[in-house]
């Protein structure tokens, strides 16, 4: 099971998905003229090396790399819609890839920081101040992904995620990859993205607490410092949940995670399904290769 779960991951992009294995990975996409395009990439040696052995240091390191392929994933996709050859790499990739962290830390973890010590300096409790922190932060990260679900061109990257998921499902279950064989399966996954973000939020809830008390420049600090920290332990805390499903507590403690994701799921139909099993049937190719 172990290896199942490092061998495969998946993203959704823009008429697309987005499949990783420990080799390589595969991009399909839905052309303008109704052909799948397949773009296989070979990953860096990080994957293999002995970086993902070690628990919790492998969590931020790993999902640097992740968002980089993921942001090479989404451009690739939004390329074959336009028909244009542009690239986002180097430095390039690296400056979008800071500039999107930049904003979610200040959406989701200074933001809430600030309504905190605004109603600190009204004379709050510091406690009190921080479960409104925590509040905040749950609040605004749900409502985020309720905002942009209303976009229709969001709804449909929700929709490929969806059919990313029932994808991986099948395949775990011993399915038959056809459309109509993966249509039966669930759209939530425990090792979701959704729920490592929930995770990381809820982790951050009960770590950040405890920094309340100290000075305004040690708590930002603590908390730009603590980030990767807590990344890490979710990620962790997401493998050790999807490794032990078959404990009724590990089931009952991920409900959360797995009612989030329907907000980031929609139910695809069969031509978005075909798009995710063609691209991981192209991963596992190209992790069977030599």
């Amino acid at each position: 099971m172990e290896d199942k779960i490092m061998a495969y991951g998946g993203q959704a992009v823009i008429e697309g998905v987005m499949m990783r294995g420990q080799k390589g990975m595969a991009v399909a996409m839905r052309a303008p003229d109704g052909e799948i395009v397949v773009h296989t990439e070979k990953l860096s040696g990080l994957y293999n090396s002995w970086v993902p052995k070690v628990p919790f240091l492998r969590g931020s390191i790993l999902l640097w790399d992740a968002l980089g392929l993921g942001m090479r994933a989404l451009t690739m996709s939004a390329n074959t819609q336009s028909g244009e050859d542009e690239k986002l790499e180097g430095p390039a990739l690296v400056g979008t890839l800071a500039l999107s962290l930049a904003f979610s830390i200040g959406l989701f973890f200074l933001v809430p920081y600030g309504v905190s010590k605004g109603v600190e300096w009204l004379g709050v409790n510091v406690w009190v101040a921080a479960a409104i922190e925590g509040f905040t932060r749950l609040l605004l990260l749900i409502g985020y992904i309720l905002l942009i679900g209303r976009m229709e061109d969001i709804r449909r990257v929700f929709m490929y995620h969806g059919a990313e998921h029932k994808t991986i499902n099948a395949y775990e279950a011993g399915a038959e990859l056809t459309p109509e064989s993966v249509s039966r399966f669930p759209l939530e996954h425990p090792r979701c993205g959704t729920a490592f973000l929930l995770t990381l939020v809820l982790l951050s809830i009960l770590v950040f607490s405890f920094l309340h008390p100290l000075p305004v420049g040690w708590q930002i600090a603590g908390r730009l410092l603590l980030l990767p920290v807590l990344a890490g332990i979710a990620l962790e805390i997401i493998r050790w949940t999807a490794n032990n499903l078959e404990n009724p507590l590990v089931r009952a403690l991920v409900i959360p995670n797995l009612a989030l994701q329907r907000l980031t799921t929609r139910e695809p139909d069969l031509a978005m399904l075909e798009v995710a099993i063609t691209s991981f049937n192209e991963m596992r190719k190209f992790e069977a290769a030599d």
